[in-house]
């Protein structure tokens, strides 16, 4: 009995060791975005922000999206993209740079990296299920367009589970009434079924000039009331 007791002992001392290392790792990992997400605030107190506007967040894709006002003249868009990022840091700092803007609409574009970094599309997922839960709960009105992930030169070795990714949330937007799906796949193939080179910046990964036209007119007719 003695015995049973100190191998009991050890094993809560090990989850504890396990579950304190979990957060320190899940902490040290936003603070990573600390420094822009200061920046989105800062800038939001010298120029606030439209009301009931549509708010791009996600990863680089659209950080690097410097036409954004110029893609979508008809409407007032807020750009909330800081690069690298993952659906659980979108989600971890919405009080600080969605909730503040009330936007009518969100369009995320993630997911990306979440796979690069080894998660599973169960996982990213289930990430996107707690990102939609998370405002619909603050914004039950706001509606969320998700931007489904394109094929890349640089990261074609995953191109097969960012189409269970796709499918996933495209199956999930046909039962969800605040998320639509915004497929943009096949139209980043050339006709060997290849990413499109052209499309691409030189990095192979992000988009050129000609693949945000492109992706502009594929979310374009989401965007409407």
């Amino acid at each position: 009995m003695r015995r049973i007791t100190h191998y009991r002992a050890l094993a809560l001392f090990a989850l504890a060791l396990s579950l304190r290392a979990g957060a320190a790792e899940k902490a040290d990992r936003f603070a990573q975005w600390e420094k822009e997400i200061s920046a989105f605030e800062q800038a939001d107190k010298a120029n606030p922000p439209p009301q009931d506007a549509i708010l791009f967040i996600g990863s680089s894709g659209i950080r690097l999206w410097k036409t954004l006002d110029k893609d979508f003249p008809e409407h007032r868009v807020i750009n909330r993209g800081f690069g690298g990022s993952q659906i659980v840091d979108s989600t971890h700092f919405a009080d600080r740079i969605i909730f503040p803007c009330r936007p009518r609409m969100i369009v995320l574009r993630a997911g990306s990296n979440d796979l690069n970094a080894g998660k599973s599309p169960e996982e990213v997922f289930n990430d996107f299920k707690a990102f939609v839960a998370r405002i619909s709960d603050r914004l039950p009105n706001t509606r969320i367009v998700y931007v489904g992930m394109n094929p890349t030169l640089a990261r074609w070795k995953q191109h097969e589970r960012e189409i269970a990714v796709n499918t996933l949330i495209a199956d999930f937007a046909r039962v969800e009434p605040r998320v639509r799906f915004v497929d943009t796949y096949n139209h980043f193939l050339d006709d060997d079924g290849k990413p499109r080179a052209d499309l691409l910046a030189e990095d192979k990964l992000h988009f050129s000039a000609a693949g945000y036209k492109v992706l502009a007119n594929l979310i374009r007719p989401q965007l409407a009331r």
